[in-house]
C-alpha cells in the first residue's frame, strides 16, 4: 500500500514493549521528510514476553505515552503504527516461478503474473500476517535480479517473505489499542522496524542480522540485498537479568533493576574483585541491613544469562543458514543492549563483527530519542514513510490439523500453505 503525504501530514507510532511503551508523534512533508514534533514514554505495565497479559494494565499504560506525546506535540491523534514483537514472531519463504515468452522481453505483465502466483491463495492458518515482502528475482535460476522488465530468459522467480504472528498475540494487541481509543494504521514486526532505523544501506546488501534486545524477548531481522529475508526471535530479553540479579543477590526486583544499570556488565574484569557495591535485602529499606558485596557477585550472575541469549541468537543464524556466513554482520539494539561488554560478548559467542546500533534514519531528531531503546519506535515512522507492501489477494485462515507428533504438525501445516 502506497502512502500519499499532503503538505504536512501527522503521523504516530506506538511501541508496546515488555518493559517499556513508547509513542512519536511526526509531520510528514511532502518530500517525505520526517519532524518529529512529540514523544512520550513510560514503564510498560500487563505485557510480558511481548505479549498482552493485562488488557486493562497494558490500556493505562498506552495511555500514559500516547497522552505525554500529544501534549508535546499539541497534537490529537486517533491512529497508530503499531510494533508487533514477542517470541512467537516468525517468517516462511516461498518462491513462485512462471515460464516466458522467449520471443519477447520480460515486461510489468509478466512481473504481476508471477508475483500474483507466489501470493495466491496464502494459508497462515492460526495467524495473523503482518508482512508479504518481494524479495527479488531470479531469472532461469540464476543470480538476484532486482528488475528483471526488457530482459530475456526462459523462468522468471520471485521470492516472498511473509512474516507471521499468532492471531491470538495480535488481536489481544489490538484490543489494547482499540480500548485506547486508536486505530491500527500500519503493523510492522518490531526487528524489522529497528533494522531500518539502525541499519546502513551497504550493510543490508552485503549482509546483516539486527538483534533487538527488549525487555522480555529478543527479536531479530535479517537482511540481504537490501531486503528483509529472515524473521525470529527468543524468548530472553534484559528482564530475565535483572530476575538473575534478584534471585541470586536476595534483593527486590526494582533494586536489582538499578544495580544491573548502574554496576551491571557483561564481562569480568580484575577491579571488579576489589570493587564493591551496596545491597538491599528484599522487604528491608534500613541502610542498617544493607550488605556490601564485590562488584565480580553481580557480573557472575549477569554474565551466563548473556552468554546464553547470544547463543540462542546463534541456533537462530545457524537455523536460517547465516552462522558460517563470515561477512555476515551483526547490529545490537533495544534497550537490553546497553549493558556495558555486550557487544564483546556477543562477538566472542557468535564469531562475528558486532556492533551496537542506534537510530539514524530520521534528522534532527531529539537528543533522547537517539538511543537503542527507540530504535522500533523511529523506524516504524521510517516503514510507514518509505515502504510499502502489497497483501495477497485472499488470505485464508483454516486451523491446520495436526498429526501425533510436532513433526507430523509441521508437514502439514507447510503443505498446506504452500502447496
Amino acid at each position: 500500500m502506497q502512502h500519499t503525504f499532503g503538505k504536512a501530514t501527522t503521523i504516530a507510532a506506538l511501541d508496546i514493549g515488555s518493559s517499556k511503551v513508547s509513542c512519536i508523534i511526526a509531520k510528514v512533508s511532502k518530500d517525505k521528510k520526517i519532524n518529529v514534533i512529540g514523544y512520550g514514554y513510560n514503564a510498560s505495565r500487563g505485557v510480558k514476553k511481548g505479549s498482552v497479559t493485562d488488557i486493562s494494565e497494558a490500556t493505562i499504560a498506552v495511555g500514559n505515552a500516547v497522552q505525554d506525546a500529544e501534549q508535546m506535540a499539541n497534537e490529537h491523534i486517533d491512529k497508530v503504527i503499531v510494533s508487533v514483537g514477542g517470541d512467537k514472531v516468525k517468517s516462511l519463504s516461498k518462491t513462485a516461478s512462471i515460464q516466458l515468452n522467449k520471443n519477447r522481453p520480460i515486461n510489468d505483465v509478466d512481473l504481476e503474473k508471477v508475483y500474483q502466483k507466489g501470493t495466491a491463495k496464502v494459508n497462515i492458518g492460526e495467524y495473523n500476517l503482518l508482512h508479504c515482502i518481494h524479495n527479488g528475482f531470479h531469472l532461469d535460476n540464476g543470480e538476484l535480479v532486482k528488475d528483471p522488465r526488457n530482459l530475456f530468459g526462459d523462468e522468471l522467480s520471485v521470492d516472498i517473505l511473509f512474516g507471521v504472528v499468532p492471531d491470538q498475540v495480535f488481536k489481544n494487541l489490538n484490543t489494547v489499542v482499540e480500548n485506547a481509543h486508536l486505530d491500527i494504521s500500519s503493523k510492522v514486526f518490531d526487528a524489522y522496524a529497528s533494522g531500518l532505523a539502525c541499519l546502513v544501506k551497504d550493510e543490508m546488501e552485503m549482509g546483516v542480522t539486527v538483534v533487538d534486545m527488549g525487555g522480555g524477548t529478543t527479536s531479530m531481522a535479517s537482511f540481504k540485498h537490501g531486503h528483509p529475508i529472515y524473521f525470529s526471535s527468543i524468548p530472553v530479553g534484559g528482564s530475565n537479568v535483572t530476575n538473575d540479579i534478584a534471585c541470586g543477590l536476595a534483593t527486590s526486583f526494582s533494586h536489582a533493576e538499578r544495580l544491573k544499570t548502574l554496576h551491571g556488565c557483561a564481562f569480568l574484569t580484575q577491579q571488579d574483585t576489589i570493587d564493591t557495591i551496596n545491597v538491599y535485602p528484599v522487604g528491608e529499606e534500613d541502610d542498617s541491613c544493607i550488605k556490601q558485596i564485590p562488584s565480580s557477585d553481580l557480573i557472575e550472575i549477569i554474565m551466563p544469562r548473556i552468554e546464553e541469549t547470544f547463543e540462542m541468537v546463534g541456533k537462530k543464524l545457524q537455523e536460517a543458514g547465516f552462522a558460517n556466513d563470515s561477512s555476515h554482520r551483526i547490529v545490537l539494539t533495544g534497550g537490553a543492549s546497553q549493558l556495558p561488554g555486550v557487544v564483546d560478548v556477543a562477538a566472542m559467542v557468535l564469531d562475528k563483527q558486532v556492533r551496537l546500533g542506534k537510530p539514524r534514519s530520521i534528522l534532527n531528531m531529539p537528543d533522547i530519542l537517539n538511543s537503542p531503546g527507540f530504535s522500533t519506535c523511529v523506524g516504524m515512522l521510517s516503514f510507514y514513510v518509505n515502504f510499502s507492501e502489497r497483501k495477497p489477494k485472499k488470505i485464508i485462515s483454516k486451523p491446520i490439523s495436526s498429526g501425533n507428533s510436532l513433526t507430523d504438525s509441521i508437514a502439514m501445516w507447510l503443505k498446506a500453505m504452500w502447496g
